[in-house]
């Protein structure tokens, strides 16, 4: 079972999102009255099991604790581990961020030891974190934010607007699916945590310092779930391990309380309007949540880029990102759907490679086949210029991620038409502008966007997300709309 099914079937089963510390650590222990110290933590560490495990979610061991006591604590560290009960995951709460002994320290953890998740370091980047995610069945929690005031002079920069922690959960976005890689997040201040939510709508958080004397706790819960109420898990207070008396009973209440708080939050959230920009907008565009989730994803920049044709455009999409984040992939899908649902097909016919993902959904999606035309034929194989069953004289729709100058739509739609197939329409997600679609026309085809650019950059300007100088220039631009 994965790290995921375990931690949700937990969580279903003890009705708990809390994560429970295994922690070696003296000064958060009742205090030691006789013998030694390592049989004392042993006993203080297995009263803890006993009493959680039915209580909690999963059990989150700090690594360094064991390390720092030697040879005895990696002893200690055995024993705890083959005393946690199977169906429970562990997250080693080892704060890796070491490149060179990243692929031994994975290797180590989970076919050595088993523990089904991991905390890491994200600042060397995904070189890093890749031998942790090449184990698919198990997880890892990025540290995207710490409430270490510290910090604040890192994770701050450059400035308010576009603070580093938040291009961490930008990042990581590309790096592994919900299911694997979740975010650690140490904060106070419901602002972060729903700033990095509107970043990672999809992603799993690990709460950290939310237990200080003026938190609330129902803001910071408010906060930080997804749409569904959900994605968050919540420690255990660590003054809770300095009096183990009563433990079972202390923790069931503190999970009543805990759910409570959730499920005040999503009846809010169902009798809410649903989630709009942070500005009002007279005639909103019927796209409008999905251009601004492009935007927060990083799939839409604004600046001076270079295309691959040379030309220069103030403003770049990068659609890549969106085959990692599911839910804004499901929207993509949907509008896509909406007007292929419209046309008469036989088949879908995505263009290498950006579509390929996008006409593979809408295949599922639409219970209709797919083809694909090669981007080149091989001189081995079966050397075929379209694969996937088809028959002559079926009528195929194009499935293309952006328009700009159609060149790849008109060479993918005559290799289709080459094989005898007929092609009548091409869909895009963008339509960067200029006249392609007429020029399309022309060539005999019906060229259909979900958006255009000057749609996404009106509502991006509506929302507040594109400031008056940055919209002034694209209003002027003609590279913006130039093919």
């Amino acid at each position: 079972m994965s790290f995921f099914a375990k931690l949700q079937s937990a969580v279903r089963r003890n009705q708990s999102r809390l994560v429970c510390p295994l922690d070696p650590n003296p000064e958060m222990l009742p205090p030691l009255v006789s013998g030694s110290l390592i049989d004392h933590l042993d006993q203080c560490l297995n009263a803890i099991l006993e009493q959680s495990r039915d209580r909690v979610c999963a059990y989150k061991p700090t690594w360094g604790f064991y390390e720092a006591l030697g040879a005895a604590g990696l002893e200690l560290w055995e024993r705890v581990l083959s005393r946690i009960p199977s169906e429970i995951p562990v997250i080693l709460d080892a704060k890796q961020g070491d490149l060179n002994t990243s692929t031994v320290f994975a290797r180590k953890i989970f076919e050595d030891w088993g523990v089904d998740a991991v905390t890491l370091i994200p600042y060397a980047g995904q070189d890093h974190s890749a031998p942790f995610l090449v184990y698919g069945d198990r997880g890892v929690f990025l540290l995207c934010h710490t409430s270490n005031p510290g910090a604040l002079v890192l994770q701050n920069f450059p400035g308010a607007e576009n603070p580093f922690y938040l291009q961490v959960a930008r990042e990581v976005q590309s790096w592994a699916p919900a299911e694997q890689l979740f975010l650690e997040i140490g904060a106070q201040d419901p602002e972060i945590l729903r700033q990095i939510r509107r970043l990672a709508p999809e992603r799993t958080f690990l709460l950290r310092s939310i237990w200080g004397e003026n938190s609330d706790l129902a803001q910071l819960l408010g906060a930080a779930v997804n749409a569904q109420g959900e994605g968050v898990l919540i420690p255990v207070p660590q003054d809770y391990c300095l009096n183990l008396e009563d433990w079972n009973l202390r923790l069931s209440r503190l999970n009543q309380e805990i759910n409570q708080h959730l499920e005040q939050t999503l009846k809010l959230s169902e009798s809410a309007p649903p989630w709009a920009p942070d500005l009002c907008f007279l005639e909103p565009h019927p796209h409008q949540e999905l251009i601004l989730e492009l935007f927060d994803l990083g799939c839409l920049l604004f600046g001076e880029y270079v295309q691959a044709s040379g030309a220069t455009f103030n403003y770049y999409i990068d659609l890549r990102r969106i085959i990692s984040n599911p839910q804004l992939f499901r929207q993509v899908l949907r509008s896509y759907g909406d007007i292929l649902e419209t046309l008469e097909f036989d088949r879908v016919a995505g263009i290498p490679y950006g579509s390929l993902p996008t006409a593979t959904g809408l295949s599922l999606l639409l219970h209709k086949p797919m083809i694909y035309p090669r981007k080149e034929v091989k001189a081995h194989g079966t050397r075929r210029l379209i694969e996937g069953h088809y028959e002559p004289g079926e009528t195929v729709v194009v499935v293309d991620d952006i328009l700009i100058s159609g060149k790849s739509a008109l060479e993918g739609a005559a290799k289709l038409e080459s094989a005898g197939l007929r092609v009548q329409d091409i869909v895009v997600l963008i339509d960067h502008g200029a006249g392609v679609k007429e020029r399309l026309q022309q060539e005999g085809y019906t060229a259909r966007a979900v958006l255009d650019i000057k749609e996404i950059t009106q509502t991006l300007y509506g929302a507040g997300r594109l400031t008056e100088d940055q919209y002034a220039a694209l209003e002027r631009s003609e590279s913006g709309l130039t093919a």
